[in-house]
């Protein structure tokens, strides 16, 4: 195997140290794709005629929707043995060290499909409080929301975790810090299909705000959109995960991981949605 065909990867996780204060690839990937929805948001509610004031509070419901949502996705579904016996770990950024003494950790894993739970309840209770069509929020925020999962990706590949499993393709990443093994850069591919998907549904939305009698474009509210995003999303990363490492060792002897499991009623959802549900009618008539 000719190991200078591959790439070497191991970059430093830390972006900007200020001594005082160090800022992470990851969290400065979580904001740079966090600050590009909330830009490309008020884009949409301005060119929707949608006042300011039911735009402001969205960005603290998204925010903390998706935080919440991801953490407990995390424990739950991922290592729920440990953290059903450390409850106060879900929630604070801590572990329990067995001396009996507490280091801070941080927030040490956070599932997107937690995250997308928690988004979607969170917009439910945004719609609700703002009174605004459910459908039509989501289907806004499905429209930039692959744009956020492309960044969020990217901060998984400075951090060398979530890694492919092993192979001999000529575009393998080495990330020093685990071993040396070529192995399939499953983020970069997972980054690289949502910037298309973002691409695509954006051009589909411009598209549907051309003004024509016989635009057949489907319309913001109709549900077409948050069903495209769902089905996207989670049907690439069914097919990805065949490249990647599982996370957590009782995932080995199954013949679908967590992650591809997890994925599945979100497909289902989408195609629902996309197909025009009745359940997405009548919320769309509201």
């Amino acid at each position: 195997m000719n190991y200078a065909l591959f790439i070497n990867w191991n970059p430093d996780v830390v972006a900007l140290d200020l001594g005082f204060f160090a800022i992470r690839w990851y969290s400065l990937c979580w904001c740079v794709g966090l600050l590009a929805v909330y830009w490309l948001m008020h884009r949409l509610y301005r060119q929707q005629k949608i006042s300011e004031e039911k735009f402001e509070p969205m960005f603290m419901y998204c925010f903390l929707g998706i935080l919440i949502g991801a953490r407990l996705g995390h424990c739950l579904f991922y290592e729920p043995g440990y953290f059903l016996s450390h409850p106060i770990e879900m929630v604070l950024p801590i572990r329990h060290l067995p001396d009996g003494s507490w280091k801070f950790t941080g927030y040490e894993g956070l599932a997107s499909h937690g995250g997308t739970w928690g988004l979607m309840f969170a917009l439910w209770l945004y719609a609700r409080n703002m009174k605004l069509n459910i459908m039509h929020v989501l289907d806004n925020v499905a429209i930039v929301t692959p744009i956020c999962a492309c960044a969020i990706r990217m901060g998984n590949l400075m951090n060398s975790e979530i890694i492919g499993r092993p192979t001999d393709v000529p575009w393998a990443f080495i990330f020093e810090r685990v071993d040396m093994v070529p192995r399939h850069p499953g983020q970069l591919y997972e980054a690289l299909c949502y910037a298309c998907f973002f691409f695509v549904g954006w051009w589909i939305y411009r598209k549907s705000m051309q003004p024509s009698a016989d635009n057949r474009f489907p319309q913001v509210g109709s549900g077409f959109y948050f069903g495209l995003c769902l089905f996207l999303i989670f049907t690439s990363r069914i097919f990805i995960e065949y490249t990647k490492e599982n996370q957590e060792a009782f995932e080995n002897g199954m013949l679908f991981n967590m992650g591809q499991l997890l994925s599945v009623p979100f497909v289902l959802l989408g195609l629902y949605c996309m197909l025009g549900g009745k359940w997405c009618k009548k919320l769309a008539e509201k």
